[in-house]
């Protein structure tokens, strides 16, 4: 995307500078990282960030409409309902294809959202050992607004624990140890000063939570919550006891959990902007579109793209048992953005806000990019590949 950098980076890769740039990117946190990562980084310069940001932003002025929550209520299932909502999401992230536009154009097209955590702390660690082997110019940079390092890790690290030590707050996830992004939780244990525990270790007694660290017996005032649901419900079996998190417990989240149905597929019909492809609940389509080859059929309650139909027939819809669980969403063209030694690469990445109690509205702050040559973008549809996987996008300052 800037076509100069990017001939300079690809004619002076070698296969031996990438080996030793993962070398040192795993010795940190050894065996930790499973999923593949890039060759490439992307670097994106000021008019692209004007458009992603205002896309991003448009979105946000959304969020705050007074008729927000009332609108998203339905979001919530009843049976995954936890009490003592936040008023506000206190981490945003935004998906967007790096598409062309009918006058050869880049510009950015809304894939989903997420009222959730995502790398928050990898995106710290990741791109500066990235610099130490590759070339990145000085004015480009992964954090957005007007973070650095020292900033950003200080509001992380405010929103994260709010008034508590770090010993009283935890991230909370399902056998985190064994999660795919579990880089994510060494690399935020090491920043934020808070340890990964499984839902199954938590201790109850009354309303109160515990957890042990170092072998002491210790409150939890505060969870950094990965808990998704879909994938508690979908482990239930394998678990065993654990504490049910739905019930009224005297604990803070951060985020809370109702924001991940909130902010997420659910909203997109709600939104009208040129950078978000037209989308609609299924129990309220007129008609079956004419063009459905240019629609993606997506369950609400799913993650990680499972159950989406790219190649969507009719009796697709007509098979659908319960449709107000369902989005159409016009399908998004992502352009052949990343020259590489084959094919080109297309790109998705990830605006990621935070928002801190006191703030009007919240404010990106970092991001993530993940590179593809298949249909959609994820592990699957790459098996094989190279120039595709975990990345960074540089913006430009």
């Amino acid at each position: 995307m800037v076509p100069a950098w990017r001939n300079s980076f690809n004619k002076a890769f070698t296969n031996a500078q990438y080996e030793e740039f993962l070398t040192d990117l795993h010795s940190a946190y050894p065996g930790a990282i499973e999923f593949r990562v890039a060759e490439t980084p992307i670097l994106a310069d000021l008019d692209f960030k004007k458009k992603i940001l205002d896309a991003c932003e448009r979105i946000v002025d959304r969020i705050l409409e007074p008729d927000f929550l009332r609108i998203t209520e339905r979001s919530i299932p009843p049976a995954e309902r936890v009490p003592h909502e936040s008023p506000t999401a206190q981490m945003i992230a935004f998906d967007f294809g790096i598409c062309e536009n009918e006058q050869k154009e880049l510009e950015p097209q809304l894939i989903e959202m997420q009222g959730f955590p995502t790398l928050f702390g990898f995106q710290v660690y990741y791109p500066e050992v990235l610099r130490r082997h590759f070339y990145i110019p000085e004015n480009y940079s992964q954090y957005l607004g007007d973070y650095t390092k020292e900033t950003y890790l200080q509001d992380l690290k405010s929103l994260i624990l709010g008034p508590y030590p770090p010993e009283e707050v935890i991230l909370l996830e399902i056998k985190p140890h064994e999660q795919k992004t579990r880089i994510d939780f060494y690399c935020t244990q090491t920043y934020i000063g808070i340890q990964p525990v499984c839902i199954t270790e938590l201790v109850q007694e009354g309303k109160l939570l515990y957890y042990y660290k170092d072998g002491k017996k210790t409150q939890i005032k505060r969870i950094y919550n990965r808990v998704i649901f879909d994938d508690l419900n979908a482990q239930k079996a394998q678990l065993g006891t654990f504490v049910d998190i739905t019930q009224e417990l005297e604990v803070e989240w951060m985020p809370h959990p109702n924001w991940f149905y909130r902010i997420s597929k659910f909203t997109l019909p709600f939104i009208q902007h040129p950078y978000v492809p037209p989308t609609f609940f299924l129990n309220e389509l007129k008609e079956i579109p004419t063009d459905l080859d240019q629609y993606v059929l997506k369950p609400l309650f799913s993650f990680a793209g499972q159950g989406v139909v790219i190649d969507v027939q009719p009796t697709d819809i007509q098979a659908i048992k319960d449709p107000e669980n369902w989005i159409l969403q016009k399908k998004v063209q992502y352009a052949d953005v990343i020259p590489t030694p084959d094919i080109p690469a297309k790109a998705e990445i990830r605006i990621m806000y935070i928002w801190k109690n006191g703030w009007d509205r919240p404010r990106p702050a970092i991001n993530l990019a993940r590179l593809s040559k298949g249909k959609m973008i994820g592990v699957r549809y790459n098996k094989d590949k190279e120039w595709v996987g975990g990345s960074v996008c540089f913006f430009e300052r």
